[in-house]
């Protein structure tokens, strides 16, 4: 619409060309043309026949129509581009744009101001001058709110905004009670940073002065939300004005959050805890009519955006398995800042998220608190878009554009925000435009980069002080009221930091509860000797005949039908390859009622094309899911293929094990290396969350691992990585070799009554190796083994252990039976961590007389061997390794030199006598 054109002389012909074209696409035509040609009669008249004639149009149209249609045109002009003309910026000047809301714009001038046009009903004046319709339009567009909204494409939402907007011209009206309570929730929020500022000079706490209207903001969603039916609001922010928000809206209390900032902690608590800034809480508020709402903050660390993948995990999990699908009863809000949410791609991902099924939450609320600065950075430096929002019309999501000066605006235009969420569920952005009164942090130094706009905050009002001006020049407060609400409120503090003085203790933070209640922390040893997780044969070989069943009524491909041919002789041989022993983890767990959850990027058949969880109907789009036929009432069973995103998917499905802890909740990576796309949620929730929040999590990750000459990206899924996060009992990093082992490491997930997250190491070629393969007996009989020693030889024979995890057993399995090698033993330590160390040393005592060699065919810097390398010095064992050279690349390119160095692998584990590395040469890990 920047480009605008309008008529001055038209004459019939042009009009009937813009008719022929209004007929073909009426989007061809400007909008003032579109209502003219539906609201206009061309004289077109119906023969005897019944037939409709091409219009006649004779002689010149009049001037006034041309104007009407200027005045359409006008109409339309603002509802687009109004925004861009907005008094929203409370410390800048606004960028000019052009063409701008003049009426020389859309071809009208002062003498049509006192002019009636027909073109006033289209804004509910009915016919009206050009000046109350310009003043209409102005008000409504381009005062203290700006909103986007004509890109959604959907006529539904065009008018349901603009009914909304004209008619009120986008000013709130709210009642004096309205009114205190903003006043009430802003004075809260202001008094607070000002006290935290001077009781506890110089400390971080990262303020929210100069965006404390988000307080109002948020307390109004919560009540317009409750209204609207919602429940429950899951909130995800970054820690600027995390403080205030803990406190003036979750109700955190006060005494506590100072007791925090005196640095008290429990020292019985076996956690290292976090600063202040990144905690969560949760809490049931009540609100003015009586509803009880519950709020969860979720903790979030310094890499701002993380959060928001967390949040729709969150949410959606609650969907599930507390809303049953509703997502009316409960909302996810997302506070961003401006430099991030132009910045961090995973607004990108998480965004692309809403509106596919495996992770649609309803329609986010989206908060920005839009500071107008990054860490130092200019805004013009920090993107090229004209909004930080503009990413929202990516997903044709509406953005309100408001003045954080002006309270009630905000209020208002949130409210709205709640409506459109509840009435369409999708996303919406309020994008509130601020600043940031100190740097970065207090102790910051704004001024070293942005001298001039300090110069003028530093000068600017608080946003209480506009209001309270603004309320006293309508009458509507008594003048002393933001005073006596100022010196009793800060009395309150006062008090409060009293009490926290007096009071040794540090605040108590319940580690479990809600879900989690019945869950427990674990312990060392509950993590090295594994619970039974064996089935009952019947019920396991009913459970695989009927996942294996195909229904006779529908036409698969022939693949297909031979796949679950060759699964049924499984059961009849009793002999399960590693598809099978993982549909049958999943199968018997819905059985037992419990949820599985899998997604990630083509997991459905899986990447291997091994799994076919679920299968097309031939020539058809019809999907059949086997595991959806388990028995009546069994548990849901839900598998997604995601879009092509790690760190977005991995944060959500973390969350969503986060709120559900009796779900399997699984991500599984496209190959293994790919997960370094999420290493931020590895490192800040996965690894790290139970140390610093408290917050234990059962999710799994599956990371196809192995060398096969498949080059560097399609190899390595970084176990090093993982390992050297590894410590308190963290997680547990298991590299099964059989699947067995996967069955009951998955199954022994739920089988506890703690969480742990779980990173298992998949294979790729041995989803069809002949020789990986588990007995019926190893499901029905067994439990997960975290080390399996050597069947084959006899101890006193063994000469050379070779310890080894995954894939590289096979290998040397190979080589031991080909040659009846009973002098070299192969030992699995299917989990890596926490290690079996007790079950290790029962190994070292049965091959006394043996050397140990660590193997792995990783390179020597890569791979477990750095973790075992460093945990191993203090114990009895006195390993060397047999690995390929340590490596800056985790694998070669080249298929003949990765069978060279695997073959080097395998002939030094077997070669007792010309490989034997002699004691000068050994660098001892003692």
């Amino acid at each position: 619409m920047d480009n605008l054109s309008y008529l001055s002389n038209a004459d019939s012909a042009y009009i009937d060309s813009l008719y022929q074209s209004y007929k073909e696409n009426p989007q061809s035509v400007d909008f003032g043309w579109q209502k003219f040609f539906e609201g206009f009669d061309f004289g077109l008249q119906s023969d005897a026949d019944g037939s409709v004639p091409q219009p006649v149009i004779s002689g010149a149209t009049p001037d006034h129509v041309l104007k009407e249609i200027n005045v359409l045109n006008m109409i339309d002009g603002f509802r687009t581009r109004g925004h861009l003309f907005t008094k929203t910026n409370p410390v800048r000047e606004r960028r000019k744009y052009y063409p701008g809301k003049e009426l020389e714009t859309f071809g009208l001038s002062d003498a049509d101001l006192d002019t009636v046009f027909n073109a006033g009903v289209e804004i509910g004046l009915g016919p009206a001058k050009l000046r109350d319709i310009y003043q209409l339009l102005n008000e409504t567009y381009c005062e203290s709110i700006g909103v986007e909204y004509k890109y959604m494409r959907n006529p539904l939402k065009f008018k349901w905004f603009e009914e909304r907007i004209e008619l009120s011209r986008n000013k709130p009206q709210f009642d004096i009670e309205k009114k205190k309570r903003i006043l009430q929730k802003l004075n809260q929020a202001v008094v607070f940073e000002s006290f935290l500022g001077t009781k506890f000079l110089g400390q971080k706490r990262f303020s929210l002065e100069g965006a404390e209207a988000l307080i109002p903001a948020l307390d109004s969603v919560i009540e317009k939300g409750a209204e609207l039916g919602i429940e429950e609001f899951t909130i995800g922010m970054a820690h600027r004005g995390r403080l205030n928000v803990l406190t003036n809206i979750m109700g955190k209390t006060y005494k506590d959050v100072f007791s925090e900032f005196e640095g008290k902690y429990n020292k019985d608590l076996p956690f290292g805890g976090d600063v202040k800034y990144h905690l969560g809480f949760s809490t049931d508020v009540e609100t003015s009519s009586n509803k009880k709402v519950h709020l969860s903050l979720c903790p979030n660390p310094s890499h701002l955006e993380t959060v928001a993948a967390v949040v729709e995990g969150i949410t959606r999990s609650k969907i599930d398995m507390k809303y049953g699908r509703d997502y009316n009863r409960i909302a996810p809000i997302v506070i961003h800042g401006d430099a991030s949410v132009a910045g961090q791609g995973l607004v990108y991902e998480v965004l692309q998220m809403s509106k596919l099924d495996a992770y649609k939450t309803g329609g986010t609320i989206h908060l920005v608190i839009n500071n107008q600065i990054g860490f130092t950075t200019n805004y013009k430096d920090a993107r090229s878009s004209t909004y930080c929002t503009d990413i929202a019309k990516v997903t044709l999501s509406p953005v309100f554009h408001v003045n954080g000066d002006d309270v009630e605006a905000l209020v208002y235009a949130i409210n709205m925000a709640v409506e459109y969420r509840q009435r369409f569920h999708n996303d919406v952005f309020i994008d509130i435009l601020c600043y940031r009164r100190y740097g970065h942090n207090e102790s910051d130094e704004p001024r070293f980069t942005q001298p001039l706009l300090y110069k003028k905050i530093e000068k600017h009002p608080n946003p209480r002080e506009i209001y309270v001006d603004k309320l006293k020049a309508q009458g509507a407060v008594d003048a002393n009221l933001a005073k006596q609400m100022d010196k009793e409120f800060r009395e309150l503090l006062q008090e409060r930091l009293n009490e926290s003085k007096e009071d040794p203790g540090a605040p108590e933070n319940p580690t479990y509860s809600g879900a989690w209640s019945d869950l427990r922390i674990s312990t060392a040893k509950d993590l090295v000797n594994s619970p039974d997780t064996s089935v009952d044969e019947k019920t396991f070989v009913q459970i695989a005949n009927k996942i294996t069943t195909l229904p006779s009524d529908k036409k698969f491909l022939s693949k297909v039908d031979r796949l679950f041919s060759d699964r049924k002789k499984m059961i009849e041989n009793k002999s399960f390859d590693w598809a099978m022993g993982e549909l049958m983890a999943y199968g018997t767990l819905v059985n037992e009622g419990r949820r599985v959850r899998i997604s990630g990027q083509d997991v459905e058949r899986g990447t291997f094309s091994h799994r076919h969880a679920v299968i097309r109907v031939e020539e058809s789009e019809e999907q059949y899911t086997p595991l959806h036929h388990v028995r009546e009432g069994q548990g849901p069973f839900e598998i997604y293929n995601s879009h092509l995103s790690e760190y977005g998917v991995l944060g959500f499905e973390y969350g969503y094990a986060m709120a559900n802890p009796y779900s399997l909740t699984i991500w599984e990576a496209q190959f293994g290396d790919f997960a370094n796309g999420a290493q931020i949620v590895i490192d800040q929730y996965i690894s790290s969350a139970e140390t610093k929040w408290q917050r234990g999590n059962g999710l799994v990750m599956l990371l196809p691992h192995g060398y096969e000459g498949q080059g560097p990206e399609h190899s390595s899924a970084r176990i090093e990585r993982f390992l050297e996060l590894c410590a308190e009992d963290n997680m547990q990093i298991v590299y099964c070799s059989t699947p067995a082992q996967l069955f009951h490491a998955l199954r022994r997930q739920l089988k506890r009554d703690f969480r742990k997250p779980l990173v298992n190491f998949s294979p790729k070629s041995l989803l069809r190796n002949p020789k990986c393969v588990s007995s019926l007996d190893d499901f029905t009989k067994g439990k997960f083994r975290e080390v399996i020693d050597d069947v084959n030889v006899t101890a006193k024979d063994v000469k050379r252990v070779a310890i080894c995890s995954g894939k590289i057993y096979y290998d040397l399995l190979e080589e031991q039976e080909k040659n009846n090698r009973k002098d070299v033993a192969l030992v699995r330590l299917e989990q890596i961590y926490p290690t079996p160390f007790e079950q290790l040393n029962a190994i070292r005592e049965k091959y006394k007389n043996a050397e140990f060699y660590w193997v792995q065919e990783e390179p020597e810097n890569n791979g477990p061997w750095p973790f075992i390398c460093r945990v191993f010095r203090k114990s009895n064992f006195d390993f060397e390794v047999i690995s390929r050279r340590a490596s800056s690349s985790p694998a070669t390119g080249f298929a003949k030199q990765h069978v060279a160095e695997q073959n080097e692998i395998i002939s030094k584990v077997f070669n007792l006598e010309g490989d034997k590395i002699t004691d000068s040469k050994k660098a001892k890990t003692k």
